[in-house]
């Protein structure tokens, strides 16, 4: 067989990557109030929320929805300006409403599912990230054992601007920022977050649950910041702390942000 002017480069080029995407964990199955609770947020911050991807997160209902009550909350957040994309991993109900739903599953939020009384668990969440280097000092001598070898990898720092449309992501661990985080970027980190410059964009610690990371900044005009889930945009920021250096951190599962000293 003649090959020659073949082309063997692929059409499209697949890569598995980080991708910041909004967890909506359903509490209440209210579709109307999920819709204006919605619908709200996208006209206080549309640049963050207008089409916004969003994977909506079943795990912490005691029953699953049936396949047309589910499908009335998605027409009503795609109508609200969100876009509807998943199904957060679950049980296998859950899985089989992905099916009949034609979403896909993101077992990227399994470790941060709440046990339901009488519904099966997923796989349980890892202890928080401080607390294994905490006991790492007092561990004897011997190899550390492979699943606790990212712990120990050292804080990514990142020494050139953020831009727009850029996301760093620091996997099990802190992240430092240089310079500035511009307005429509992001940075992502497992621990905390510190950017000696000013962040005008996005900045979320904690990606995976630890609730005791904190983000620290030199400048703050940010358009969101976040702690283990947890987060607030700059229309919910008291305007005296606007280009002040804060602190931002969870306490009792409440945001709080403070100047610095």
């Amino acid at each position: 067989m003649n090959v020659v002017g073949m082309d063997f480069e692929p059409a499209g080029e697949l890569k598995i990557g980080q991708v910041g995407i909004a967890n909506l964990r359903i509490r209440t199955l209210d579709v109307a109030r999920l819709v204006e609770e919605m619908r709200s947020r996208v006209q206080r911050a549309p640049n963050l929320f207008d089409r916004a991807a969003v994977v909506i997160d079943f795990g912490g209902l005691a029953h699953t929805p049936d396949a047309a009550t589910a499908r009335s909350l998605i027409d009503g957040l795609r109508a609200a300006g969100v876009l509807p994309v998943a199904l957060a991993y679950g049980t296998s109900e859950i899985e089989q409403l992905s099916i009949q739903l034609g979403l896909p599953l993101l077992a990227k939020f399994r470790a941060q599912y709440e046990r339901v009384d009488g519904a099966p668990q997923a796989a349980p969440a890892p202890a928080p990230t401080p607390a294994r280097r905490e006991l790492e000092p007092a561990r004897p001598a011997a190899p550390t054992p492979a699943p606790a070898a990212p712990q120990s990898q050292p804080g990514l720092i990142q020494v050139a601007p953020v831009r727009s449309g850029q996301q760093i992501y620091a996997d099990h661990r802190d992240l430092t920022v240089l310079t500035t985080v511009g307005a429509g970027a992001e940075v992502i980190a497992d621990g905390s977050v510190h950017i000696y410059g000013a962040l005008r964009g996005r900045a979320l610690a904690g990606a995976q649950g630890n609730a005791q990371a904190r983000i620290f900044c030199r400048e703050f005009h940010a358009e969101l910041v976040a702690v283990a889930g947890h987060y607030k945009v700059l229309e919910d920021i008291p305007r005296d702390l606007i280009g002040k250096p804060v602190q931002v951190w969870l306490d009792d599962d409440q945001l709080r942000i403070a100047a610095l000293d």
